[in-house]
């Protein structure tokens, strides 16, 4: 009996183990320039990464975050370029309303034109060139809901302009995210616990068979 409930144990532990690593695998896409590689949030800016983090001091000490703010409060906004071309152009950063409810499928076009961008921005910090490669912007955020991020890399010689969109929330909390780890927990649990219930069976008729 003892043999059976340390099988049952490694079971059920595999079938978590297995649902967290899919879950995590699943929840490792980010919103729009945001993702998740290797335990690091890199944003696209064209095709120059930056290391993005977020913080919130104030309200969560020292844990980050990549794109979803918590707490309604004040957050800081750390970027850290990684191609040093970056350090070369004029970098600003807006935070935009998303009144028209994009969602985390939002792309520049679906901003609109460049007033109506102006017009629904609820933050801007003015481009300047940031020659040691970090730039950090801290924004008092005073009421939950949806927002865009714009950051917007302008090559002086050039002009031309690179940009990276990544909607994100704040303070609302995304039950979506936790469904699929849920649902995998449980299926896995089910189809362990079932083998585990046949072979419990087998072993018990195939006792019954040795004492008869």
């Amino acid at each position: 009996m003892k043999k059976i409930r340390i099988m049952c144990r490694g079971l059920v532990s595999k079938s978590l183990l297995a649902a967290l690593a899919l879950g995590a695998g699943g929840l490792a896409w980010g919103h729009g320039g945001v993702s998740m590689k290797d335990d690091m949030c890199l944003m696209k800016v064209g095709n120059y990464k930056v290391h993005f983090t977020g913080y919130q001091p104030q309200a969560r000490a020292t844990q980050e975050f990549c794109e979803d703010i918590p707490v309604v409060s004040k957050a800081i906004f750390v970027m850290d370029f990684i191609d040093d071309e970056l350090r070369k152009m004029d970098v600003d950063f807006r935070v935009i309303n998303d009144v028209k409810a994009i969602g985390v499928k939002a792309v520049l076009a679906d901003l609109g034109t460049k007033e109506e961008i102006e017009k629904n921005t609820a933050f801007y910090y003015e481009g300047e060139q940031f020659l040691r490669g970090t730039m950090a912007v801290t924004i008092d955020f005073k009421k939950e809901g949806q927002y865009i991020g714009l950051v917007t890399a302008k090559n002086p010689e050039t002009g031309r302009e690179y940009t990276s969109v990544f909607p994100f929330s704040v303070g609302v909390i995304n039950y979506a995210k936790y469904v699929v780890p849920i649902v995998l927990i449980l299926v896995l649990t089910i189809v362990f616990f079932g083998i585990f219930l046949y072979k419990w069976k087998k072993h018990e008729s195939d006792r019954e068979e040795a004492v008869s």
